[in-house]
């Protein structure tokens, strides 16, 4: 069940920098499943789950990089408030009060996109 897609870059990266394509997960029922079910996430995927400020890693079968992010005005960017590295599959919990949506994507992700604390990402174009 594949949502709205977007593509995002990080605020200020210059034109080659990697891009990350963004599944959204914005109703109950892809919220609820999340990356469950799936037997691992693409290099430079993500799933967008919103509102969201916590997951749990029942029922996962990999282990998961879990971004925190704030919306900032205007809706189109969003600052990354925690990074939860390597939650591990049926162990794993995450939480974070300030946050509006996370970002799921394989572990390693997160590192190898330099995502930090007061990062912006901006949608760069979508899709329904």
């Amino acid at each position: 069940m594949v949502g709205r897609t977007a593509k995002w870059r990080s605020r200020g990266a210059s034109e080659g920098a990697p891009l990350l394509h963004v599944e959204v997960a914005d109703t109950f029922l892809r919220r609820f499943l999340g990356l469950i079910g799936r037997k691992a996430i693409a290099p430079s995927h993500a799933l967008l789950i919103v509102p969201c400020s916590g997951v749990q890693m029942c029922f996962m079968r990999f282990a998961i990089d879990v971004v925190f992010l704030k919306r900032r005005e205007g809706g189109e960017s969003w600052q990354v408030i925690k990074v939860a590295h390597k939650l591990q599959p049926w162990f794993g919990i995450s939480i974070c009060m300030d946050a509006d949506a996370v970002l799921e994507m394989s572990w390693g992700e997160a590192k190898r996109l330099g995502m930090e604390a007061g990062m912006i990402w901006e949608e760069m174009q979508h899709s329904k």
